[in-house]
């Protein structure tokens, strides 16, 4: 290895992962040894915000470092623009060799838009593309796991319901799992590269664990055994009235009814069977991450390879009474797990900073040092590893702007902004409704205090904040030219 060449950047991205699914976030249940290991040599943050609750927007926003209607992907379903520019094709352009395992979704990808063989790409600057969109077979062989499973086991993915609820299924064992597959590649690549004179970058996109709710057998069953100690979902009976009328919907079925998960069908084994087997893919991720940190290990890259893990979303399971994600921004939903290595470089310790995910491609530019670009709209957390006390936002945004077809009555656009102490969340479709929270005293965000006339002054302050993050969302391009 060429000691002198620029640092690697393993950057690994679940999806629908919440920040409270790993031992160094505090859950006690799951076993996540490597990511525990991993945050105890470098940076976690505990304050880490998605700027959607949704795929495709938040995707769009943390790979170039924009807000997501500025970056145009403020929807699943739609294609992001060729001219914007992602963060890893100013990787590429700056000589690194680049590569991808998994989903990408920054552009349409159900086969009715047409995507019959995988999703479009723009100029995303991946060398490699090894591309999963999930675990369904919508695509056939032109999904990548599948040709994978197809042709090292002549078979197809497939699951197998499970006794105890039909919200679970167990999927397939681990060594066939497409988490599984997304880090062989990415352990392929690494060592295949580990006499380049050239840097590399790898996108590692597994699909766990999102929905559908299917782990390998042998995950899922270490937590049968102690089945009633998982806690049951966080909620008030009745608290969805006090909400906005989307909550309402998914209450009695998530999608406003086109995913399933009627709260109100479930008991409370299969709430307990859910959260079981979520928390068991959680665990799959994490027995990926071994096998990928001992790959960098024997090649001798560890300690010159900046390690991403985040996931771009986090995931109701049943708080609040509802399941999935949507329209809402409780902190299951918008909170997301955030851990950066690279020991020597990056600061080892808790970060107790809000953050946002579109801060990620300035910070890892100029840990690289290579130029940013005055188009990015996020910050870079260099500068709350140069001062700890440093706050680098004074709030948070989230947004979810049609962000999914399923609510048409009325069509669901709202934002959020979070402080520390307080969020605020407005709808944009329906007049006076919204919510507004005291973190500290209601952490668990069930009091809605969004109409109650004691605070109307924090209301006001929260909308110019919200008022604010909407002024900064204007695209920074075309750069002023002249004075006039």
């Amino acid at each position: 290895m060429n000691k002198e060449k620029s640092p690697n950047i393993l950057w690994i991205c679940s999806d629908q992962q919440r920040y409270d699914t790993l031992g160094c976030y505090g859950n006690a249940y799951v076993h996540t040894p490597n990511l525990d290991k991993l945050a105890e040599r470098g940076a976690l943050f505990e304050n880490a915000v998605c700027q959607s609750p949704i795929c495709s927007p938040s995707r769009g926003s943390f790979l170039t470092g924009r807000y997501p209607i500025t970056c145009h992907q403020r929807q699943n379903g739609a294609d992001i623009p060729s001219s914007e520019i992602l963060v890893t094709k100013l990787f590429h352009d700056a000589d690194y060799y680049c590569g991808l395992s998994g989903k990408l979704h920054i552009r349409a990808c159900n086969p009715a838009s047409g995507c019959k063989e995988m999703e479009s790409r723009i100029d995303d600057g991946y060398d490699e593309f090894h591309w999963s969109h999930d675990t369904g077979a919508s695509w056939g062989l032109h999904n990548e796991y599948y040709q994978w499973l197809h042709d090292t086991y002549g078979t197809t993915y497939h699951t197998e319901n499970t006794p105890q609820s039909r919200f679970v299924q167990f999927g397939m064992p681990i060594e066939q799992h497409q988490s599984y597959w997304c880090a062989d590649k990415a352990i392929e690549f690494i060592t295949s590269n580990k006499e380049s004179e050239k840097p590399w970058l790898f996108s590692v996109n597994m699909y766990d664990p999102h929905h559908p709710f299917d782990p390998p057998r042998e995950l899922l069953e270490r937590y049968l055994t102690h089945l009633d100690d998982i806690p049951l979902p966080d909620y008030i009976p009745g608290e969805e009235q006090t909400k906005t009328i989307w909550q309402q919907q998914d209450h009695t079925g998530a999608y406003n009814h086109h995913a399933g998960f009627d709260f109100t069908a479930m008991n409370n084994t299969d709430h307990r069977m859910v959260r079981a087997a979520y928390w068991a893919m959680c665990d799959m991720i994490d027995l990926q991450i071994g096998r990928m940190l001992d790959a960098l290990k024997k090649c001798g890259e560890l300690d010159n390879t900046i390690i991403l893990f985040h996931s771009d979303h986090g995931e109701m399971l049943g708080d609040h009474g509802v399941y999935l994600k949507g329209p809402y921004f409780y902190d299951p939903c918008v909170k997301i797990p955030l851990i950066i290595s690279w020991p020597g470089h990056v600061p080892q310790g808790r970060y107790t900073q809000l953050v946002q995910l579109m801060d990620l491609p300035k910070t890892i530019l100029e840990l690289s040092n290579i130029p940013t670009l005055e188009r990015m709209q996020g910050d870079s957390l260099c500068k709350v590893f140069e001062s700890r006390t440093q706050q680098l936002h004074e709030s948070a945004y989230c947004e979810y702007l049609n962000a999914m077809p399923w609510h048409k009555n009325p069509k669901a656009f709202a934002s959020m902004v979070r402080t520390n102490d307080w969020k605020l969340v407005v709808s944009h479709s329906v007049k006076g409704e919204g919510e507004m929270y005291d973190l500290h005293a209601d952490p668990g965000e069930h009091h809605n205090l969004y109409t109650d006339s004691r605070y109307l002054g924090k209301k006001e302050e929260l909308m110019e904040e919200l008022l604010n993050h909407w002024a900064h969302m204007a695209d920074p391009e075309p750069l002023r030219k002249s004075d006039w």
